[in-house]
């Protein structure tokens, strides 16, 4: 699977826990990590890169794909 980075404009646990429950709704298609102080989503996925960003978009808040690491 491809591990994708994401700049989410998060500033508090209520933000990350916001993106948490988005990504969970996916299920197994993907796999996550989240640092919090560097605002940052690392996401594992099969997914397109425009269908995990409108994913995170419904957290609210903004969201910039960084590319592949």
């Amino acid at each position: 699977m491809t591990k994708h980075e994401f700049e989410v404009a998060m500033t508090c646990e209520g933000c990350s826990g916001a993106v948490t429950r988005i990504l969970n709704k996916l299920g197994d298609e993907v796999k996550f990590e989240i640092d919090l102080p560097k605002r940052l989503v690392w996401i594992e996925s099969e997914k397109d890169v425009d269908f995990l960003t409108d994913t995170l978009k419904k957290c609210g808040k903004e969201v910039k794909y960084n590319g592949t690491k």
